[in-house]
């Protein structure tokens, strides 16, 4: 089935490809985005959740991207304020380490005055026997440096962005590969198969943009019949989740003898995130997963630090991914650049093309920005940046109003636990008087599948968010996967393959 002529085809479902067909759409483009598996499926939800400005970048004088992910933090804070939060960082410091204290100092000065900080609080220092950062580390570490940067919901900021784009009038193909695309003249026939059903769907397009990540080579052979194509460095990263090591709200940086860096993050209130690591992979992406030498290396590295050691029993979760990265060279997986590339394929008489190559959360709305530039360029301009200013669905409120809205939510539904209310303004923001709607108890909420996830917000992430199996729903839309034992799990998974298709979104 033919389904007409859009200015712009986006393939993939990252943060990258959401982004760009978001911005697109908001200026006036007609766009369609097709991703092969569900949203955030890939590299962009095994991230280490933080919006930040790259603080080790300094060391690779990686000044242009630190500047602009500094400058990003506050002006994604208040895009979605449900779903990024302020976060400050723990440097512990120990004399004879691997960096001296005073180019620790030198580096975090640039940190706080590089990047136009509003909002949040400048670096400090602390005396580790006094202040309770020190409680759960071991005793050598008598000093540390606080700074601040930021975290994020990241598979939730993917598909928020998917929805906002569907909102102003993107088609989005959800659970849909590209089997084909080739050039007709000026613009690309490109052929979509839906996973579900199998059906076919054509479409043409004045300009293709390539944003699958660590498929963009491939994709981008694929299009000009270029086999040789190599332009990504791709190198896994992998985190552990293991449950709670402090009680301290503030997160740890860690710095290990090898040169490279982990963070220790207060996770879903009950657990610890620890990540993350970074080596070469030359596998399929979709294979991705820990190693056994992987996992030793997070509790080993993150034992050198905490009094009580981190043991494989604790961990409770596992995720790996793929990151990427403009391939520039460098020896060392952690000294690839984390900047992004934006390269067009096609000559005057070629419908264009645009290949996305590496790129971070932080700077994914600057690169969508860029993108769209390079669109105008090629196809015309149409309308003016305008994402700096707007906000993500159900981020609607001031950065700093996460507790006011809780408690709008709870006056309205009073029924609602304050843990379940917290939870669902963590993702929903303001739409989450919408998901609940009418609801005056618990059982107008439906079926209750364990711990505080209910009938009424598994349809609503059907119908607004493209969920389709337990996995969408409790490992990237929310990460109850932590919560619900197996069986709730499977009978959650019966009654998503019950709903009728309808509700996909």
């Amino acid at each position: 089935m033919v389904q007409g002529l859009y200015d712009i085809f986006v393939i993939g479902g990252g943060i990258n490809g959401c982004g760009i067909a978001r911005d697109a759409a908001g200026r006036g483009y007609s766009v369609a985005l097709a991703e092969m598996n569900d949203f955030a499926s890939g590299t962009s939800s095994g991230s280490t959740k933080l919006i930040h400005g790259g603080l080790r970048y300094l060391e690779y004088y990686e000044f242009r991207l630190v500047r602009e992910a500094l400058m990003e933090r506050e002006v994604l804070w208040a895009m979605a304020p449900h779903i990024i939060w302020p976060l400050r960082f723990v440097l512990p410091f120990q004399k004879g380490g691997i960096r001296p204290a005073w180019l620790i100092r030198l580096g975090l000065f640039i940190y706080d005055h590089l990047g136009g900080r509003k909002l949040l609080p400048a670096t400090t220092t602390l005396d580790l026997r006094r202040d309770p950062a020190g409680k759960p580390l071991k005793p050598l570490f008598g000093k540390a440096f606080e700074y601040s940067d930021g975290w994020v919901d990241d598979a939730r900021m993917v598909v928020l962005n998917a929805r906002d784009a569907a909102d102003r009038g993107a088609r989005i193909f959800s659970r849909s590969r590209v089997v084909s695309a080739r050039r007709e003249a000026d613009c690309w026939s490109i052929e979509i198969k839906e996973h579900e059903t199998g059906a076919v769907s054509s479409v043409r397009a004045r300009m293709l943009v390539n944003a699958t990540g660590p498929w963009v080579d491939k994709v981008l052979s694929q299009a000009m019949g270029n086999s040789s194509v190599h332009n990504v460095r791709l190198v896994q990263g992998s985190h552990i989740v293991v449950r709670k090591k402090f009680n301290d709200s503030r997160a740890y940086f860690f710095q290990n003898p090898d040169n490279r860096i982990i963070f220790a993050i207060p996770y879903e209130r009950d657990f610890t995130l620890i990540g993350t690591t970074d080596h070469d992979y030359t596998g399929d992406p979709r294979d991705v997963k820990i190693t056994p030498e992987e996992v030793n290396y997070l509790c080993s590295a993150a034992s050198e630090y905490f009094a009580e050691p981190i043991r494989n029993d604790d961990i409770v979760w596992t995720y790996s991914a793929v990151r990427p990265l403009y391939d520039d060279g460098a020896s060392k997986a952690q000294e690839a650049t984390r900047d992004y590339v934006l390269k067009v394929e096609g000559n005057m008489c070629e419908a264009p093309l645009l290949n996305v190559f590496g790129g971070k959360l932080t700077t994914y709305r600057r690169l969508a920005e860029h993108a769209v530039e390079k669109i105008g360029e090629k196809i015309g301009v149409r309308g003016t940046p305008w994402t700096a200013a707007s906000h993500l669905p159900g981020g609607d409120f001031p950065p700093t109003g996460y507790a006011a809205e809780v408690r709008k939510l709870k006056e309205r539904y009073s029924f609602l636990g304050e843990h379940h209310a917290e939870r669902l303004i963590r993702s929903y923001g303001t739409r989450a008087h919408d998901l609940l709607g009418s609801a005056s108890t618990s059982a107008d909420l439906g079926r209750h599948f364990g711990h505080d996830l209910y009938e009424c917000e598994v349809r609503w992430l059907m119908l607004q968010e493209w969920a389709r199996t337990s996995g969408d729903v409790l490992w990237r839309r929310t990460k109850l996967g932590l919560r619900l034992s197996q069986e709730e799990a499977k009978n959650l998974e019966e009654y998503m393959a019950a709903v009728p298709a309808q509700l996909a979104g």
